[in-house]
């Protein structure tokens, strides 16, 4: 499934599936140097501006426990790879739930701004349009960040996505 416009709502992501699993990128062009994209998704007093309280040890091979704003999901999670200015990947698991996630952030600079890839794989199929949904918010209030705005209001944004990420979903099927 690929990125699409439906109902006027830009879509970033595409979904799909590996091993059974659901697979969720999302993909944009951030208005920002790679300096800057980097440190507001590495810096606990960043991230706290728009994605969500994180407390622990954000280095390669550090573990965390984190808070999202935009969901209210809590857990723990593992740096499994840290190339500044490159890449990121977090291994996460829900307070309460078996099983970890993967999260894996990439960038490239791309003229004055930065090309970011986040991608999330291992999730529920049954969830994949949720976490699509989701996952725009945490993209767009990334942005908002860089650009000195305030986060969205996530549930409205949610509510405005999640119909055409169900598309997408019933799509794959």
């Amino acid at each position: 499934m690929t990125s699409d416009e439906r109902a006027g709502v830009r879509l970033l992501g595409s979904l799909g599936s590996a091993d059974g699993k659901g697979v969720v990128r999302v993909q944009d062009r951030l208005d920002a140097g790679i300096d800057d994209v980097w440190s507001a998704l590495t810096d606990p007093r960043r991230l706290a501006r728009w994605y969500g309280e994180v407390d622990g040890d954000l280095r390669l091979g550090g573990e965390y426990r984190a808070r999202l704003h935009a969901s209210g999901w809590e857990g723990t999670g593992r740096v499994e790879a840290c190339e500044p200015n490159r890449r990121l990947r977090l291994l996460t698991m829900q307070t309460g739930e078996a099983g970890e996630q993967v999260i894996d952030i990439t960038l490239a600079s791309e003229g004055d701004g930065t090309s970011l890839v986040w991608e999330e794989r291992a999730m529920p199929m049954d969830y994949v349009a949720g976490y699509g949904a989701g996952i725009q918010v945490h993209v767009e209030d990334l942005a908002a960040h860089l650009a000195g705005l305030e986060r969205c209001d996530a549930d409205a944004r949610f509510g405005e996505l999640f119909p055409a990420y169900q598309d997408l979903a019933a799509n794959e099927g």
